[in-house]
């Protein structure tokens, strides 16, 4: 991890807030993805009204400043949002929305759910459309040797299943 997104011990916050900027792609969701984004506006005007509410310090004006920077941005995605509702689909190929099993060369089994930019987690599996390894799997089927282009090197993964789980 680069070293400018690391917090050190004693360290004060940052002196000004950070403006997220949207990527520039279509902002595709899945339901769920919507529904989080929803929340996360909402939890932000929540805090934006309490921070005004509480009329603090210095740090509390940043703190206010940047709930209304994150508030911006995320109303913009919910309404950049293109919806795109493949659950319970029977695709046979790999497209938004959809939860794809791989296997890499030395045989480990993954699974990757292709999702929306804010929706991404790599940790839990899910992963932009727009990255790499989404890139390499979309429009393959089950049994498809797919190559996952990377800095690191070149990874050959073996498509074992894809699927469109229903919630």
């Amino acid at each position: 991890m680069s070293r400018a997104f690391v917090k050190n011990e004693g360290e004060s916050a940052p002196l000004e807030p950070v403006e997220r900027r949207p990527s520039g792609r279509p902002n595709y969701v899945t339901a769920g993805g919507l529904r989080a984004l929803e929340v996360k506006v909402a939890g932000l005007a929540r805090r934006r009204d309490e921070l005004i509410a509480e009329r603090g310090d210095a740090e509390k004006a940043l703190e206010l400043r940047q709930a209304e920077l994150d508030l911006l941005y995320y109303e913009g995605q919910v309404k950049r949002a293109i919806l795109v509702d493949n659950r319970g689909a029977s695709f046979p190929d790999v497209r938004f929305g959809a939860r794809v099993k791989v296997r890499e060369e030395n045989g480990t089994l993954s699974d990757y759910g292709i999702v929306g930019e804010d929706e991404a987690d790599a940790p839990a599996g899910l992963i932009n459309w727009a990255s790499p390894l989404a890139a390499a799997l979309l429009g393959s089927k089950a049994g498809d040797r797919v190559t996952w282009k990377r800095r690191a090197g070149d990874v050959t993964l073996e498509v074992v299943s894809v699927g469109y789980p229903g919630n």
